[in-house]
Order: structure tokens, then sequence, then C-alpha cells
């Protein structure tokens, strides 16, 4: 969950997701849909798809016991060499370099390196400092150090060098670089992406779909989605639907992380509504004060939120 997410959005996901699923055959063993609705809200949704695959991995193939090298764990759904490192080194106390977003920042303002750490000499680089500094012994308390030290003091504004234990012979601030430090990524940018959602009310309910399960918000279930209005009303021709009422809603956007995503609602109430809407089984009517654990994207569950005041 820490993985793009600050620390205090993921805590009360965390104690409810653990409060849900507090051992690893419980994960395993539960829908994806249901693990899906307790990451609803968080994003990334590929990270709670792997980690259901991986609790399911780990069940059936290994026992339900963690691989112990950093070989084989990166050999799992999801996990990358920087988590394996953590997974190794904080839970299992052996000796690997890990290098999350705070602890690049660190190493970069610590040795003044400069360019863009998501360019591959520059991570090499990086990767080679980690691994050198990494000791032999309590790898678990230096690894925590150093997470912390990018979290609390190190920060990316404002960082608080005066409290930094560091700070004596940090190259940056010996340079007066800190501010430039790390090199950001050149930002280009972000495309606009316009849809149209298809927000069809049957009485109490709402028709949704479940996206394919990989991609944007795969496995979630959200509202039939439209790259234009003219493409919505020719759907609605082929699906011989009768509309009693429609309210086009004012447009929004979803902001992610490589484009914006600027939807407008089209709410239609219908005449007569088939049981299903769609080429494929995986259409379904959800009542809009259902307690059924479904996974639905933030501007979904926000819009059924909306239609149900």
């Amino acid at each position: 969950m820490l993985q793009q997410t600050q620390v205090a959005t993921v805590i009360p996901y965390f104690e409810r997701f653990i409060q849900s699923f507090p051992r690893l055959s419980d994960l395993a063993k539960s829908p994806l849909d249901d693990v899906l609705h307790h990451w609803s809200g968080l994003g990334y949704y590929a990270r709670a798809r792997n980690l259901h695959k991986t609790a399911v991995i780990v069940t059936t193939e290994y026992d339900g016991n963690f691989p112990d090298t950093v070989e084989r764990l990166v050999e799992l759904p999801g996990i990358g060499r920087s988590t394996a490192g953590a997974i190794a080194s904080l839970a299992m106390g052996q000796s690997a370099p890990i290098l999350d977003g705070n602890v690049k920042r660190v190493l970069s303002r610590f040795f003044a390196l400069e360019g863009w750490s998501g360019k591959a000499s520059v991570l090499k680089q990086l990767w080679r400092l980690s691994e050198q500094l990494t000791p032999q012994t309590r790898a678990n308390h230096f690894n925590q150090a150093l997470m912390d030290l990018g979290a609390t003091l190190c920060t990316r504004a404002q960082p608080s060098c005066t409290r930094c234990p560091l700070s004596d012979r940090c190259a940056a601030l010996l340079q007066d670089r800190v501010a430039e430090l790390p090199t950001p990524k050149k930002r280009a940018t972000m495309p606009v992406k316009e849809r149209y959602w298809w927000v069809s009310k049957r009485q109490n309910a709402v028709l949704l779909n479940q996206r394919p399960p990989t991609g944007l918000w795969g496995g979630l279930w959200s509202f039939p989605e439209f790259d234009s209005y003219d493409e919505l009303l020719a759907w609605c021709v082929k699906q011989g639907l009768e509309i009693e009422k429609a309210e086009q809603l004012p447009q929004k956007r979803h902001t992610f992380s490589h484009y914006h995503l600027d939807y407008t609602p089209l709410v239609y109430t219908l005449q007569a509504a088939p049981s299903q809407i769609a080429e494929t089984n995986t259409s379904h009517w959800y009542q809009i004060s259902s307690r059924v654990k479904i996974g639905l994207p933030k501007p979904v569950s926000d819009l059924i939120a909306q239609l149900a005041d």
C-alpha cells in the first residue's frame, strides 16, 4: 500500500484490510472483488490484484511460507527488487539493499548525484551506492532509518537540514544544491482524454460493467464508457433502449499518473430495462444502497453516492 501512496492515506486502509484479511490464507481464498473493494480509493489497483495473486501463489505453491531469498521474492507478482529487499531485510533479517523513493532522494542529495532517477544509468549508480552502504548486520535497522530519514527530514520540499544527522557530510547541502536535487523528471504536458459515461437507473439501481482484469481500473466495476456522445447514442439505438428521462451532469476531471480523464455522466431513467445490457455477461444492476462488497473506482463510487442523495 505504501508504494506510490503516503502513510497518512494508507493507515485507515491498512487497518481495515488487516481486519478483513488477518492471515495470508484469508486473503488467498477471498474473491478478488472483495479485495478490490477494500482497495477502492487507493488507486494503482494493479497492486491489489498482484497482492491477491501473490497470496494465492504463496498459499498453494509454498505451503503458506514466503520465499526467503531476494531472487525468489522478485518472481512473485508485484514484487520488484526494492520491495524484495525490504521484505528480506525488515521481515527476515537479511542483508539486502532497498531503493524506494525516499532512499533515492537521500542518496541523491548525500552524494550530490545528478540526473533523473528513472534514467537507467542513474538508477544503476543509486543501486550500487545502496549495495555498498547496506551493512551485513542490522540491515533492517539501516534500511528503516534511511526510509524514515527521507520521509521525515530529507523531504522533497522544505527539508529539515538543520536537524539531519548527516548534514555535516551531505554533498548537496555543502554545495548549496539541496533544492535542485534529486534532479526532477522533465515535466511533460499531461494529455486529456474525454469520455462519456452511460449512467442508467432502474428504480434504485444503476448498471455497472466489470472492466477487463488488466489495464486501467482492471477488474473494477464502472459505468459503460464511450469516446464520444455520438458513440453513446449509437449504442443506445443498438440496444433498443426506451428512455424515460435523461440528464447530463457537469463534466468532471479525474487525474491519473499519466493523463487527465474528463468524464461527462449522462443519467438515463429507463422505461423498461432488461436484466442485462451488454454484449457479454459482465454487466450487473447494482443497488445504490447495497452493502455488497465490489471494487469501485473512486469517481464511480462518488457518483453513486451522489445519485443516492
